[in-house]
């Protein structure tokens, strides 16, 4: 049985001699049946050199450098498309998420799991910001989206090829893997573990990122924003009749003339309820676009390492 670690990299130059010492170490069991993919997303350090040099040095060791900076989840989702094995694990390159947990994992899987995911008990070295946003993120996610999607949890999980190939046949661009693999279902568990701080250089993942992350989601499994749209519509539309009746009261009772400041309120909340329900439209909208475009996911640059010949064919099934 053929395990594959998949693992996205973008400007990891510093961690990946260590990130490919550490899999090496926790993948040793399957040593003679394992393969690394290491996934370069269009970084600008030397990145791809450290993969290439790691590739020489290991067997097993592969790379896949794409051909521009596509984002954490494409970059994650080449990987998955170019891994072989049975059971595949994904982690980050920061080692934030402990490959060492890989035998728990398996021994999981081992049991009649088609999913293993990482649950975070524990979040050291993260600001109190970043924390407290990941805490609300996924509690009011899983309000909204019509799909249950563990907490606390993230990409890092060890899936079967049956749970994999079932997200891989989903064809959506704004892709969010994590919920991708909750919506297909199969028998799924979840693992504490307490997650370290960042091995060497800055997150990937600044507050931009974090809040596109969750439109994604949002947009991806639910559609109760555009419903929340309605109401406020609705919302609005009361609050009209309400204030029309108060202004006519106070014309006939008190003769009184509409203040500017009044005024300005009025337009300005109207306003705000407007624009708010134009742009959640356009969010869908936006989507709808992309999607019917129907580019590529991405394009690879350069494949390093054994069994690259058929890389380039599994990645042209993004299109």
């Amino acid at each position: 049985m053929l395990l594959s670690v998949v693992v996205p990299c973008m400007n990891e130059e510093d961690s990946v001699p260590m990130l490919v010492e550490r899999l090496v170490a926790a993948t040793d069991p399957w040593s003679t049946d394992r393969e690394i993919v290491l996934v370069d997303d269009g970084s600008t350090d030397g990145t791809w050199g450290e993969i290439c040099k790691q590739s020489e040095s290991h067997a097993g060791v592969r790379g896949l450098k794409l051909s521009t900076n596509r984002g954490h989840q494409v970059a994650l989702t080449a990987g998955l498309m170019a891994a072989k094995g049975q059971r595949i694990f994904m982690l980050d390159a920061d080692l934030q998420d402990p490959p060492e947990l890989l035998q728990d994992m398996m021994a999981m899987m081992d049991r009649g799991y088609d999913v293993v995911y990482g649950r975070r008990s524990e979040r050291k070295g993260e600001s109190w910001l970043k924390k407290m946003t990941a805490h609300g993120f996924y509690r009011v996610l899983n309000r909204l989206s019509d799909v249950p999607i563990p907490n606390d949890t993230g990409d890092f999980r060890l899936v079967s090829r049956r749970a994999l190939d079932a997200v891989l046949d989903m064809p959506e661009r704004s892709r969010f893997i994590r919920g991708m693999f909750a919506w297909a279902g199969f028998n799924q568990i979840g693992i504490e573990y307490v997650r370290d701080p960042r091995l060497a250089g800055e997150t990937k993942y600044p507050m931009s990122k974090m809040i596109r992350l969750a439109f994604d989601a949002l947009s991806s499994f639910s559609i109760k924003p555009l419903q929340m749209a309605t109401r406020l519509a609705f919302l609005t539309l009361l609050i009209a009749a309400l204030m029309a009746v108060y202004v006519f009261w106070s014309l006939i009772l008190y003769s009184t003339v509409a203040g500017w400041a009044s005024t300005v309120l009025v337009i300005s909340f109207f306003s705000g309820i407007q624009l708010l329900t134009l742009g959640i439209i356009g969010e869908y909208l936006g989507r709808l676009y992309v999607e019917a475009k129907g580019r590529p996911l991405f394009f690879v640059d350069e494949q390093v390492g054994n069994g690259v010949e058929t890389l380039s064919e599994r990645a042209q099934k993004t299109s």
